[in-house]
């Protein structure tokens, strides 16, 4: 009898479950809008109403892409979804704002092994909320099921998000000054950067399980490692409404100096007092685990510090209020001097970290 012909399904791919998945994140996709969205899920490309637009004088959008990195088999393992897709939105957005643009819309391409309909709409739900807390929409995206290439269980999530803002309006070095003061904004933890090291030396090295009670930590290592990335986007734009900014600076990869050094114009520095704060447990975990020198550490990881404002002196004190009736826990870390010949680096970290 002659082989039957090859089909999609046997091949791996299941339409009618990436059909499924579409129908379940349909309901939280409607809820990450905004009034300039124009239709709904299902079409080719999102559509943005950019009339809105016509109230700025020139307007520049700003567009940035990103990942979560190996944060996703944290979550794999765990098998829980539903909040991956809050650090995908922060990469992205955080990124956005750091120029003072406001987040207007995001789109996700989630890759999987193995399409499980609700497992990819708790995905999309994490990205919907986020998209929220950013006050951006989610206009569409991508779901694409990749068999040999990845296993059942294996997944990635990406995004690009774009926003707008005043060209006159645009922050960054020009804008930076001696003796403007640098503020710290707490992370939540991790965020989404680092996890390469983080899971070599805590599962590789130190063989702790997900599930291990960590007393320094109050809950287990699995939840402590899922903490969603903190999103600043809303705050940062609310410090640009009511003080001068000059700055931001959203703490990932590369650490605090090397992000912070993006912002710093050429003939300045900004000198950052450790002292002014205490890293959450897990990065003094991370680094006795693994015997982590202090700066491997700080050029991995955030050490407690998602994102950084740079602002005039006498806009210090509007700016802390700000952050804290946004509830945000914000601190002044640091300022900027004059950059002499002996200063080869443009951020200089000084002290310890308070105990």
């Amino acid at each position: 009898m002659p082989e039957s012909g090859s089909t999609y399904a046997a091949a791996g791919v299941d339409i009618e479950a990436g059909d499924r998945a579409v129908e379940l994140m349909k309901e939280w996709v409607k809820k990450a809008s905004r009034p300039e969205v124009v239709g709904g899920l299902g079409g080719f490309a999102g559509l943005f109403d950019a009339s809105a637009l016509a109230r700025y004088q020139r307007p520049l959008l700003a567009s940035a892409t990103d990942g979560v990195g190996t944060k996703v088999d944290i979550a794999r393992r765990m098998g829980v979804y539903d909040t991956i897709g809050h650090d995908l939105v922060g990469m992205v957005v955080d990124d956005l704002v750091v120029c003072g643009a406001e987040p207007l819309f995001m789109t996700d391409y989630i890759c999987v092994g193995k399409v499980y309909p609700e497992r990819v709409a708790a995905i999309v739900k994490g990205i919907a909320e986020g998209c929220t807390l950013a006050g951006c929409a989610l206009v569409g995206g991508e779901t694409a099921e990749h068999p040999g290439l990845l296993g059942a269980d294996d997944f990635d999530v990406a995004g690009a998000g774009t926003g707008v803002v005043e060209a006159d309006r645009v922050l960054g070095a020009d804008r930076i000054r001696t003796g403007d003061a640098v503020i710290a904004m707490a992370s939540s933890g991790l965020h989404s950067n680092g996890y390469s090291l983080v899971r070599h030396v805590l599962f590789d090295r130190a063989g702790w399980a997900l599930d291990r009670e960590v007393p320094e930590l109050g809950r287990t290592l699995g939840k402590e490692l899922l903490e969603p990335t903190r999103i600043y986007s809303l705050d940062c734009l609310a410090l640009t409404r009511t003080t001068e900014v000059h700055a931001f600076s959203h703490i990932t990869g590369g650490g605090l100096a090397n992000n912070l050094a993006r912002v710093i114009p050429e003939g300045l520095r900004a000198v950052v007092d450790r002292s002014t704060w205490t890293p959450g447990a897990i990065f003094e975990l991370v680094g006795q685990a693994g015997s982590v020198e202090r700066l491997e550490l700080e050029k991995t990881l955030n050490m407690g510090v998602g994102m950084m404002a740079v602002v005039p002196a006498d806009s210090v004190d509007v700016a802390l209020t700000t952050l804290a009736d946004r509830g945000v826990e914000a601190w002044v870390s640091g300022e900027i001097t004059e950059r002499t010949a002996e200063d080869a680096e443009a951020v200089t970290l000084t002290g310890d970290h308070a105990s």
